[in-house]
């Protein structure tokens, strides 16, 4: 498989590695430009195979260097929900046509959005707290995920809707990530077969570049704060949802 790469190719995916590490960083929102970039040089599922070792390195460095920030009383009620997903997104992933299940998402995180910033103009401290929330932003985030590794619009939704502050909002999710990207794995070797020898040799091969990405995005948060952090977040969300829809 890396013989078949040209030269364009490992710089597209090189470049989706970088920003990689910048999202793993903290600097969220910007997954949704990686999974394209990703599908530019491989077919739609097998990317989602080779860009899982890559995601997991990435939730590694988040943990180890966040972990003291994490809030699990957000996290729990968004787990299960999410792992149920996954199982969903195995089962009907082969059959839903790529091209629909694009289309329909991207205009679900429009939708996303466009409730987050009507939420910040209230200026509202009142947040949902219904297991309702939590159920279908992680419900949808889990199907997301394994259909697409996609899940970081809906997820950043719910934790922005908890208003945590930035530290507790890259710690919480960087543990929520790896779990859950870890529960991927085995559905992608046993099920899918998008992950296996061949896959995972692509993907180390790009690990220097998710390094880089880490080094930059870790100087650059620091930088910036809570109230600028949450208008990029949306920003890039609605980024990413346009380039799905027209993808």
């Amino acid at each position: 498989m890396l013989s078949n790469l040209s030269l364009i190719d490992i710089i597209i995916v090189a470049s989706a590695a970088f920003i990689l590490g910048l999202s793993k960083s903290g600097i969220k929102g910007i997954s949704i430009i990686i999974v394209a970039l990703m599908v530019l040089v491989f077919e739609a599922k097998a990317s989602t195979g080779i860009l899982l070792p890559m995601l997991i390195v990435g939730d590694i460095f988040a943990v180890i260097y966040y972990n003291r920030h994490a809030k699990w009383k957000y996290l729990l009620p968004l787990m299960p929900f999410m792992m149920a997903g996954v199982v969903i997104g195995t089962l009907v992933g082969d059959q839903m046509p790529e091209y629909a299940f694009r289309k329909g998402m991207a205009i679900v995180i429009f939708i996303s959005v466009i409730m987050m910033v009507w939420w910040d103009r209230r200026k509202s401290k009142n947040v949902p707290q219904h297991i309702s929330f939590a159920g279908i932003m992680g419900l949808t985030a889990g199907f997301t995920t394994m259909v697409g590794n996609l899940a970081g619009s809906f997820a950043n939704i719910f934790f922005l809707a908890m208003r945590l502050p930035k530290d507790a909002f890259i710690g919480t999710t960087a543990w929520l990530f790896l779990i859950i990207n870890l529960f991927k794995v085995p559905f992608h070797v046993f099920s899918w077969g998008t992950i296996n020898w061949e896959t995972i040799q692509v993907s180390m091969v790009f690990v220097p570049a998710i390094f880089l990405g880490l080094f930059f995005g870790v100087r650059i948060l620091k930088r910036v704060n809570d109230e600028l952090f949450r208008k990029f977040i949306l920003l890039m969300t609605g980024v990413g949802a346009i380039l799905i829809f027209f993808s």
